[in-house]
């Protein structure tokens, strides 16, 4: 009996351990290469066999071969899979979502040096190319694709659009990271109005379990339209501070220029001399970023240089080769006045530069980017320093005005001296208000000065877009809030 349970035993543990040979040769087999789209056009994994996952750009069915272009967002250049006609599905339409698994083969073709050359093909979403939108055979407007904000970017120039978003984010970040800059996560929620414009958009619960006329924060609180002055409490503790996040404006405006919710890239500087150590950071981030996107997203910025905006990277290199000028706010009013243009806006000292002066103001340097300095100071904030330069009083301000746009940059040197910062705030009735801020110049104030740089803007710059709707995923402005 005993040897009939131990030869049971035996076979029992034989089994068990043929079990565990079988599984673990099971999950130590090779899996599928999977590759982005951007790897198989550079040629990753060749000979190899692969598996490509996207959406189909074109369909050409032939008699003998199948010929689809399969892109995923990874590059502007699709990838042509060959297949056997054989493996045609009515279901291959423009739009369709596929996996396509093959060999990655060196292409005879010149336009693409590498292709897939199927041996599955699974239609994982279908696209009824009736009623899709867009047209496989169609150049669609910026206009027209803007009617689909959910849909758009399925489209060659919108997907090229947020891979270059996505690049100049990055080349803003490193710029400050590579000097020294300390990211800080400014608040989306506020009770401070820094632009003193009034334009904000209150914040406020939904439920109705809020008690009427009891603010959810106890003060009244807003989306931020700058995170400027959370950035002024960390320069007193970091000397180089930036963020880079959503700004928020309820102007009602439907214009071509703004946007009620928009990225600001801000920055402060403490123990600043001058304006010039804030136009040197404005200059060297603007170059720093440009240089980035143009290396990294090279054919995403052609397709718009030569498809969208003509012309439009003559430009590009033309602002990338010289330094750019600076004039004072007088010289601008000089400039303008002595113009033969006629202006619908006044241009007398003292009025604010309108767009129109603006673009002719880059006009007249040379079509290149143009530092403002020395504004007015009853034109500026509360916390612009002071220039005392009676009788014209001006205050240590500068705008960075680039062309196509106008205004790009906005930023000044902080008013430090305690005396005169208090001054200011009981003349404007907020004394109580920016306490706090007095606190600043109490304990411990330096010298400082800082500025933000409107994103959706930068990329209508750098790539000559006239609309900034055109520029930001899910654009918000006045009665428009789609999805």
């Amino acid at each position: 009996m005993f040897q009939a349970v131990a030869k049971q035993l035996c076979v029992a543990s034989t089994r068990s351990v043929s079990r565990r040979i079988f599984n673990n040769r099971h999950y130590c087999k090779k899996t599928q290469t999977k590759l982005r789209i951007s790897e198989a056009i550079s040629g990753a994994e060749l000979g190899a066999n692969v598996t490509v996952q996207g959406w189909v750009r074109s369909v050409r069915p032939q008699k003998a071969n199948l010929f689809l272009n399969v892109n995923d967002g990874s590059s502007l250049q699709s990838l042509q899979v060959v297949a056997s006609s054989e493996l045609t599905d009515p279901l291959l339409t423009f739009g369709s979502a596929v996996e396509v698994t093959g060999i990655l083969k060196k292409s005879p073709r010149h336009n693409q040096p590498f292709e897939l050359e199927a041996e599955q093909i699974h239609v994982i979403g279908e696209c009824n190319p009736v009623d899709f939108p867009f047209k496989i055979k169609e150049r669609h407007g910026l206009e027209y694709i803007r009617q689909f904000p959910h849909l758009r970017c399925r489209t060659n120039v919108f997907s090229s659009l947020l891979r270059v978003r996505s690049e100049a984010t990055s080349g803003i970040h490193s710029y400050f990271k590579q000097n020294g800059f300390v990211q800080i996560h400014t608040p989306v929620i506020t009770s401070n109005d820094c632009e003193g414009a009034g334009e904000l958009f209150q914040v406020e619960p939904s439920s109705a379990d809020n008690e009427e006329g009891q603010n959810f924060f106890s003060v009244p609180a807003f989306l931020t339209v700058s995170g400027q002055l959370h950035l002024e409490v960390m320069s007193g503790a970091f000397s180089k501070v930036y963020t880079f996040g959503p700004t928020f404006r309820a102007e009602n405006s439907q214009s071509r220029r703004h946007l009620a919710e928009f990225y600001m890239v801000e920055a402060e500087v403490s123990f600043t001399q001058s304006l010039e150590d804030l136009t040197k950071v404005m200059e060297d981030m603007f170059r720093s970023a440009t240089e980035h996107v143009l290396a990294h997203c090279a054919e995403d910025v052609d397709l718009f240089h030569k498809h969208v905006t003509p012309g439009h990277r003559d430009t590009v290199d033309a602002i990338l080769k010289r330094r750019f000028p600076t004039i004072t706010y007088s010289e601008a009013i000089d400039i303008l006045n002595r113009s033969s243009e006629k202006f619908a806006f006044p241009t007398d000292w003292g009025c604010d530069l309108q767009t129109e002066h603006e673009k002719y103001l880059v006009k007249h340097c040379g079509n290149t980017p143009v530092f403002v300095t020395d504004y007015p100071y009853d034109l500026k904030p509360f916390y612009a320093r002071d220039n005392q330069d009676r009788p014209k009083h001006t205050a240590a301000a500068v705008d960075l005005l680039v062309p196509g746009v106008g205004e790009l940059c906005g930023g000044s040197l902080r008013e430090e001296r305690l005396d005169l910062l208090r001054a200011r705030l009981e003349e404007v009735g907020l004394e109580d208000t920016y306490s706090w801020y007095l606190d600043l110049r109490r304990f411990g104030s330096v010298s400082h000065g800082g500025f933000g740089l409107g994103f959706e803007r930068y990329l209508q710059c750098i790539l000559g877009v006239d609309n900034i709707k055109d520029v930001t995923p899910f654009p918000r402005f006045s009665h428009s809030c789609l999805l």
